[in-house]
């Protein structure tokens, strides 16, 4: 499983190690993931995913799974998450449609 957030795409960063003589020492810096269930309203069904927690901030600030999904760049999702937004974009469409 990789270390990196499904829906902001966030990856392990690298550093130093910094002692008090100032010896230098390469370290990894691994972001902050949870697995998380996050509900689509769209939908109207749950989906597991394993993102970081700004990432989950950011879902709960642009109002839900939904809403971030369509304001969310491809190349940052993963395929998992695609398929998810690409659901949620399809079933908008034809929510509007039959209105």
């Amino acid at each position: 499983m990789s270390r990196r957030c499904e829906l902001t795409g966030k990856g392990p960063m690298t550093g130093n190690n910094v002692s008090h003589a100032k010896n230098r020492t390469r370290r990894r810096f691994l972001p902050n993931l949870n697995d998380t269930t996050l509900q689509s309203e769209v939908l109207g069904r749950a989906f597991k995913l394993r993102i970081s927690a700004a990432a989950l901030r950011t879902v709960d600030h642009r109002g839900g799974l939904d809403r971030f999904m369509a304001k969310a760049k491809d190349e940052e999702l993963s395929p998992n998450a695609l398929k998810i937004k690409k659901e949620i974009a399809k079933a908008k469409a034809a929510g509007e449609t039959a209105l």
